[in-house]
């Protein structure tokens, strides 16, 4: 009796968080039907936003009055969180005694380990005229699922946001994520500072190296940086 084997062995891309290097194995057979998980995606670090396209992004969330976006946009930018942590945030995290606060603490999902972080004027205004909108209750998720099965927006959802914001300002979507979000604020302090070390207490990781890859470091950057310092 003729048989055909078909074998297939699929490695959802894992994301590492400090590094973002997405890897993953796929085995087909010769007449296997299904494309490459990866097919016509870009694979790898995901740009960060240049300024000129956070004011962009940010100024068609406030006209098209979507004030949920527009704190959470602001939010990210500011925080510098892992899409995981920056979904998990609660009202608590950064409001109280009725105003948003100035800075906040938050445990990291992926480390354990607490993480601080500002908000920034605009942020803060956003974040107060979004919970005036839907009136909530202390410790409840700052960002609250539609769905009621769940108490917050998924971390997919919040991709699927991220990739709306950038269509709308007319960027290519398979360039950027929301490890751009996390990497936006970062790479412009370490670019006009030369502080890896501020960059590395901000993203709250453990190790310097990580953050030289998770920021692209490359040999070109740490050269232009040492001849500004004359001796």
């Amino acid at each position: 009796m003729a048989q055909t084997a078909v074998k297939a062995e699929a490695g959802e891309g894992k994301v590492a968080e400090e590094d973002e290097t997405m890897s993953a194995a796929i085995v087909q057979t010769q007449n296997s039907p299904h494309e490459p998980w990866n097919k016509g995606r870009l694979i790898g670090q995901k740009s960060p936003l240049k300024p000129k396209e956070v004011w962009n992004i940010r100024v068609r969330l406030q006209i098209k009055a979507g004030k949920r976006d527009l704190a959470m946009f602001n939010v990210a930018i500011d925080s510098k969180l892992r899409g995981c942590d920056l979904v998990r945030l609660k009202i608590d995290d950064v409001y109280a005694n009725d105003r948003a606060r100035d800075r906040a603490t938050v445990i990291q999902k992926k480390t354990g380990r607490p993480v601080q972080f500002e908000l920034t004027e605009q942020a803060r205004k956003s974040v107060e005229d979004w919970l005036a909108a839907i009136k909530p209750h202390a410790g409840r998720y700052l960002f609250p699922s539609r769905i009621h099965s769940r108490e917050h927006i998924s971390t997919r959802q919040y991709g699927r946001i991220v990739h709306a914001w950038v269509r709308s300002a007319g960027l290519e979507d398979s360039a950027y994520g929301t490890h751009s979000m996390r990497r936006t604020k970062a790479a412009q302090i370490y670019k006009k500072t030369g502080n890896l070390r501020a960059v590395q207490l901000l993203f709250g990781h453990t190790k310097l190296e990580s953050t030289v890859r998770y920021l692209g470091i490359e040999v070109d950057d740490a050269l232009s940086i040492s001849e500004q310092v004359e001796l």
